[in-house]
């Protein structure tokens, strides 16, 4: 519980064989080619095959004195001649004309020279710049039709944006810990890719689509990368958003042009995350119109109807909300199976931690047994940030090894926030607020279904003054009447050490009260835990499919119903706040006794406390606990006061 504050990724190296990677390649070599043919030309037009270089002046003389036997006259730069007499490379001259000189011809025939004429010769570097303009044109226009691969639309944004992954850094399904139940599933799919006559022979039809459905942070991406793995294809990936852009038809040819890659690529996996960005129920949006994101959806349930058993492409998608999508993706032909990845039970978050650890120096106090059973509720994303949280803090204190306190500190961090030290607060408020969690921490050891008390601690975390949180012995998957009402009078605890000690309360009950409401309100409105309403569920949700949020309750009862619901409701949370009332004031005596260590140490744990208050200590957790759903309301209401049901 939490004394408010009064103000809470191939192998990801890039897309294998891209249609960007092979125009780059293209432009790249065609550079080259054209660099070698400027050079080749700059480097022939340099060549000293017409001899030596005379001045106009020393040529003019030569002439004069009948050295010279013919001259090439090229254009009005240029004079190549021979010397009388002199028929080897040496007799070879040329010479650049500086002006035009009328009197050269008469001169030349004096002296009997033979003339010829020649067409001027043209610069290499001139031809060059000349038809570089032409060169460009053809470059760019080259580099167009390449990114036009992608379809009809401009350029390359009907091109998929999927990213093919194949023989590196392969995964497998050793590399996901537990999930037994959806490897199973899987298997079916990573068999079919191996073997697909074994099934056409005997006339089965292996489904098309496998739909993973779980909670974020389960590992449904990576699940899909180990049946890749396993079958030993390639794998295409892509997320539900990178379909739909803002004009029309991209989407719809970015779906074409993915199954068209998967076709030549086959036997392939296609994987798309978060399908619900693509494949939310049609008709439903804003305006109720049809736009891209239903273009889209449309072609892709073409393609998805359209492709045979036998093209070897199996389409795997995950999300997390199954419920908003439209039926039409659901229907045997398209995805036929939903495998559930479920949240890690205790086995599955020791064998998760287990891979991740194994990546860092662990020091020998460190038992992931122990944290497998601390960290109820938490997703494999969960773990694998823990770890390296843990990690980072023993890096920052230039550790050589991550201890057990590490982990401590890390799984602190996530559960309640980051620790506040600095604050200043005075000391009364602070005994307050010492007074506030020792009420919630007393009640822990004196009901009868309450979970047992992991941490009080009344350094400031997150939006919380102080924090008391309990974990559960074992993972469960649903709650009793009685833990829910042991937990109202836990929030209540608080409210009833303020009320005892101060006479009056603060504004740090807030969220006490909200969350205590909260639960007697489920309990009457929806699991029908109370005698004076019955076994009735009340009020069906609102919830609008394009936004996926509950904005509205609609009353599908009368007002008289909803005086009993209001008046059930009030019994249950007066009746638990008397009762914490009535506890800690039988208890004040350990309650002071807890608010002056509290004062004194900030923190403490389960044991210090019965050590504490000469309480036999507490057994060891079951470590055969299962479940996934109730870990995981205990872990929210952990880390900011809230027990969610």
């Amino acid at each position: 519980m939490a004394r408010d504050n009064f103000d809470r990724n191939h192998d990801g190296n890039g897309r294998g064989n891209s249609p960007e990677k092979k125009t780059s390649r293209f432009g790249f070599f065609f550079f080259i080619f054209i660099l070698l043919i400027f050079l080749f030309m700059i480097f022939s037009g340099t060549n000293n095959r017409h001899g030596t270089e005379f001045s106009y002046t020393e040529f003019l003389a030569r002439v004069r004195q009948d050295q010279i036997e013919s001259v090439v006259i090229s254009g009005q730069e240029k004079i190549y001649g021979v010397l009388r007499g002199v028929y080897n490379e040496d007799g070879r001259f040329y010479t650049r004309i500086p002006y035009a000189d009328s009197d050269l011809i008469p001169l030349l025939e004096e002296h009997n020279v033979r003339i010829k004429g020649a067409s001027p010769e043209i610069s290499p570097l001139a031809l060059v710049l000349e038809f570089a303009p032409v060169i460009l044109f053809i470059i760019i226009l080259l580099l167009i039709i390449k990114q036009m691969r992608g379809g009809n639309s401009a350029l390359q944004f009907g091109t998929s944006r999927a990213r093919k992954y194949e023989g590196k850094q392969r995964i497998t399904f050793a590399d996901v810990a537990g999930q037994v139940e959806a490897k199973n599933e899987l298997k079916e799919v990573v068999d079919f890719l191996k073997n697909p006559k074994k099934y056409v022979k005997m006339g089965a039809r292996i489904p098309k689509g496998i739909l993973l459905v779980g909670m974020p942070g389960t590992g449904k991406t990576l699940m899909a990368r180990a049946v890749a793995g396993e079958a030993g294809v390639s794998y295409f990936s892509i997320s539900g958003s990178d379909f739909v852009e803002m004009f029309v038809g991209v989407g719809a040819s970015r779906v074409r042009d993915l199954f068209d890659q998967a076709r030549k690529n086959s036997p392939c996996i296609i994987f798309i995350d978060e399908l619900d960005g693509v494949g939310r129920t049609r008709g439903l949006g804003y305006g109720g119109g049809h736009d891209e994101r239903e273009q889209t959806l449309n072609q892709m349930l073409v393609e998805m109807d359209g492709f045979e058993t036998k093209d070897g492409i199996i389409v795997l998608a995950a999300t997390n909300r199954p419920d908003v999508l439209d039926p039409a993706l659901l229907r045997p032909g398209r995805f036929d199976r939903q495998v559930t990845v479920a949240m890690p039970d205790i086995k599955e978050r020791e064998a998760i931690l287990s891979i991740h650890a194994a990546k860092i120096p662990l020091g020998k106090d460190v038992d992931l047994n122990h944290f497998a059973r601390a960290t109820p509720g938490m997703s494999g994303a969960d773990l694998e940030n823990l770890v390296n949280e843990a990690a980072l803090s023993a890096a920052v204190k230039n550790k050589e090894f991550v201890d057990a306190r590490d982990f401590e500190e890390a799984r602190d961090k996530i559960l309640m926030g980051v620790a506040r030290k600095s604050i200043v607060m005075p000391d009364s408020e602070r005994k307050m607020t010492a007074v506030h969690e020792s009420g919630h921490a007393l009640l822990h050891f004196y009901l009868d279904h309450a979970d047992p008390l992991h941490k009080v601690t009344i350094v400031p975390r997150g939006q919380a003054l102080g924090v008391a949180f309990s974990l559960p012995e074992k993972d469960t998957y649903s709650k009793t009447k009685s833990w829910i009402l042991d937990r109202i009078c836990i929030c209540f605890g608080g409210y009833a050490a303020e009320t005892i000690v101060y006479g009056e309360t603060t504004t740090g009950t807030k969220g006490d009260l909200s969350q205590a409401t909260e639960m007697a309100r489920k309990m009457v409105c929806q699991f029908g835990m109370s005698d004076k309403v019955g076994a009735v569920a009340f009020g069906t949700e609102d919830e609008p499919i394009f936004i996926g949020k509950e904005i509205a309750r609609h009353k599908d009862y009368s007002e008289e119903t909803a005086r009993l619901i209001d008046n059930a409701i009030k019994q249950i949370l007066t009746e638990m706040k008397e009762k914490a009332v009535s506890i800690l004031s039988a208890h004040k005596k350990e309650m002071d006794i807890l608010t002056e260590s509290l004062l004194e140490k900030e923190t403490l744990d389960n044991g210090e406390i019965r050590r504490l208050l000469n309480l036999p200590p507490l057994p060891e957790p079951n470590e055969n606990g299962e479940g996934t759903e109730g870990a995981r309301e205990i872990k929210e209401g952990a880390s900011d006061g809230e027990t969610v049901l």
